[in-house]
């Protein structure tokens, strides 16, 4: 360890200038492990390099835009970095999407080209391309990564071969022309109420508040960041990627999540982060199989989930987990525990104070007025946040304030010691008897209650009272449902005030629920189980 660089902020603020300074700082240390490969972070700086080559002697320009469509592996990686630095930009494409959805992201974003593999999953990412290049006039260039490719398609090792070939110069030119304001990525957010929306993501900012995360959960050089979520998706590519990059971090890439086999890489290749989402937790920590893995490398990393699940990872090794809240707008994560530094009972119960780069506020979602500490509000953050959604005014009008900050449509609150309290979405807040209502705060008393696994509030429409508040519980055990209703009917009213107090019930089992296309709850569907009740 003696050989490694006392760890300093990154002194470059663009992605080209970045991939060299680590080449130089963390050559030989592994940046990337993906089945059975592993590139140092001299090989990623030089991989990235050949293949930006390639794509500028290929015709993509400076400016273009180039989609990829993907599971996680490598060439995710180094496509995105080498598009961003010849100053083209990046578009990640869901694949979870289907075809329509894909075509969408596609046409909006003006892609001049995509690098993509013949199939994923249960996808046929060919079929769906050819499908589609007819109504695309603009999506010129196809590189795959796979055997199976689009008439006319080029691959992925050819284009780096043609970039290895080539002299310096147009590269270096290109990357000349990358600024810390450049646009480098655009990432698309989810479209379960509206077309999917473009969020542009700039150099310098995804850098610094990539820096600040990886110092909340004590990141360094050599650590070893346990990866299955997703590279399109926020978490992914602005977090996790750059966070590695940043403290000389390797990404352990899982194509996509399997229990058994995401146990089996966290021992083999003594994985010290964690990045998941609660539900990976929960099948981590049930997996009849758990008990033959060794996960005792692990000790930090993000998440976000119930206190059940925040327990149960750190059951599984990782005692310094760190509990996270961001969005793709705010370039990933902007308030963040610190596992290790932070009282206990506030890693899990809180999302964390403000990174250090982080302008936010807690305001009055009518007056802009800032709530005082203890009040609930929006949250609003001014930096780092995107400069806008691509080609959707409409959408940036209503995303900022008049005084520059955006709209997260979250609710929360301050704490005395600056932590912030997650409670619920401006959209789920719940008017009753003109009372303002946020969800959060009853659900975090029924669920201190025993017996209760989970609890969603949501208002329901009442000819009285406007709304009146429900809420779906997932029990324990659901024999025990008519119990925990009448414990909870006699309880809640002592321990929150009338406006707030349930007045139905739901008990489902937790694959009742209803999810949204990418697997998480539902919460605004939830209002429509109460309708036979209200019969």
């Amino acid at each position: 360890m003696n050989s490694i660089p006392k760890l300093t902020m990154p002194k470059a603020r663009t992605i080209p200038a970045l991939i060299e300074e680590q080449a130089l700082a963390y050559t030989n240390l592994d940046a990337i492990v993906w089945e059975g490969q592993t590139y140092s972070f001299g090989d990623l700086a030089k991989s990235v390099r050949d293949f930006a080559k390639g794509l500028l002697a290929a015709g993509i320009k400076p400016g273009d835009h180039v989609a990829i469509l993907m599971g996680n592996r490598p060439e995710w990686i180094i496509g995105a970095l080498a598009i961003s630095s010849i100053r083209a930009v990046m578009v990640a494409v869901n694949t979870w999407g289907r075809e329509p959805e894909i075509g969408y992201i596609l046409a909006h974003s003006d892609a001049a080209a995509i690098i993509y593999a013949g199939k994923y999953l249960k996808a046929d990412y060919t079929e769906i391309l050819e499908n589609l290049r007819g109504s695309l006039p603009k999506l010129k260039a196809f590189i795959h990564v796979e055997q199976e490719c689009c008439v006319g398609s080029r691959s992925f090792d050819e284009i780096s071969a043609l970039g290895s070939a080539q002299s310096d110069q147009a590269y270096t030119a290109a990357m000349g022309q990358v600024t810390p304001e450049t646009i480098c990525f655009l990432i698309y957010t989810s479209g379960s109420t509206s077309t999917p929306k473009g969020v542009q993501i700039q150099n310098a900012p995804l850098i610094e508040n990539m820096w600040y995360l990886g110092n909340r959960m004590h990141a360094v050089p050599g650590d070893r960041i346990w990866m299955a979520v997703s590279l399109f998706w926020g978490f992914g590519c602005e977090n996790a990627l750059f966070n590695s990059l940043t403290h000389g971090a390797c990404l352990v890439l899982q194509s996509h999540f399997d229990p058994e086999q995401a146990l089996s890489l966290i021992e083999r290749e003594r994985c010290t982060l964690f990045y998941g989402m609660g539900n990976m937790v929960q099948a981590l920590a049930y997996h009849p199989n758990k008990g033959l893995f060794d996960l005792s490398s692990l000790r930090s990393g993000v998440m976000t989930g119930t206190p059940e699940q925040f327990k149960a990872i750190q059951e599984l090794g990782a005692t310094e987990i760190c509990h996270m809240y961001g969005f793709t707008e705010g370039y990933g994560n902007c308030n963040v525990t610190d596992g290790r530094l932070d009282p206990p009972e506030k890693v899990i119960a809180s999302i964390g104070r403000p990174l250090e780069c982080v302008v936010q506020r807690v305001a009055n979602p009518e007056t802009l007025e800032t709530c005082p500490t203890g009040t609930v509000g929006e949250i609003q953050n001014k930096y780092p946040v995107t400069i806008g959604y691509y080609k959707d005014e409409d959408k940036n009008q209503a995303a900022f304030t008049k005084d520059g900050y955006f709209r997260t449509g979250d609710l929360g609150y301050y704490d005395e010691d600056g932590f912030l309290y997650f409670a619920g979405r401006l959209k789920e807040l719940i008017k009753t008897n003109g009372i303002n209502v946020a969800p959060a705060e009853i659900e975090a008393v029924i669920k201190a209650q025993s017996g209760i696994r989970d609890a969603f509030v949501v208002g329901v429409p009442d000819a009285v009272r406007e709304e009146a508040v429900a809420v779906v519980i997932v029990p324990h055990s659901l024999d025990e449902s008519d119990q925990i209703e009448r414990r909870l009917r006699a309880e809640l009213p002592k321990l929150l005030s009338g406006y707030k107090v349930p007045r139905y019930y739901k008990f489902l089992q937790a694959d009742e629920l209803p999810l949204t296309a990418t697997g998480k709850v539902h919460k605004l569907r939830m209002p429509d189980l109460f309708e036979v009740e209200k019969a």
